[in-house]
């Protein structure tokens, strides 16, 4: 009998020691998983806090591009430009023209390359409507124009077109503003892009760049 109570202790004894190490590996398990979690979300708290950072950045240089002046651009008083719409010729103060009466429809210009001329009394009815109109003559580098011809490729509210009798071998126009570079490389062009793709100085923002005229 006394060896039978001592095979019962024994066992009653073996059981706990399990049983307390199975809680104790349940506690360890838990710690664990509540570890992890919190590595995790302090892991997707920071990268967010970083994405809005970076994103926060970038907004503050686009705004400040926005606000600098652009070396050697050319502006025209805004308010004695025409706006009338016009289904006659025009005769425009500049080349390329910046604003002034023009076409009762607009060129597409929703990214939009053209690879002819285009019509001026169209393409700055798309200049009132906030796009930026870039242009080339036959000076231009075709490595300068392929890079354009992607940049507008990827921008809403612009459009490229060559003008053979420009001054400049590159133009970038939007209403009222205008300014020459040499090259794809300048750093002006994106500085005029942040500036005036749909810029304070459109006189029609949000108006549609498609649905007009496609060559």
């Amino acid at each position: 009998m006394a060896a039978n109570r001592s095979a019962n202790a024994d066992r009653r004894a073996r059981i706990e020691e399990m049983r307390r190490a199975e809680q104790a590996r349940e506690r360890r398990n838990r710690l664990i998983t509540i570890g992890v979690s919190g590595i995790v979300v302090l892991g997707l708290v920071g990268f967010g806090t970083f994405v809005l950072m970076k994103k926060s950045d970038e907004q503050d240089k686009k705004d400040a591009a926005a606000k600098a002046p652009i070396a050697a651009e050319k502006s025209w008083d805004a308010a004695k430009l025409g706006r009338n719409h016009v289904e006659t010729a025009v005769k425009y103060d500049m080349k390329p023209p910046v604003g002034g009466d023009h076409h009762p429809v607009w060129m597409n210009c929703d990214g939009v390359v053209y690879k002819q001329a285009i019509s001026e009394v169209n393409a700055v009815h798309s200049l009132e409507h906030g796009a930026v109109w870039v242009t080339y003559n036959k000076k231009a580098a075709a490595g300068d124009v392929k890079k354009l011809e992607e940049k507008v490729g990827k921008t809403k509210y612009t459009l490229m077109s060559p003008v053979d009798d420009q001054a400049g071998s590159i133009m970038l126009s939007a209403w009222g503003k205008q300014v020459t570079v040499d090259n794809a490389s300048d750093p002006r062009i994106d500085a005029f892009f942040t500036k005036y793709v749909q810029g304070k100085q459109t006189p029609e923002p949000g108006a549609a760049c498609t649905g007009g005229l496609a060559q």
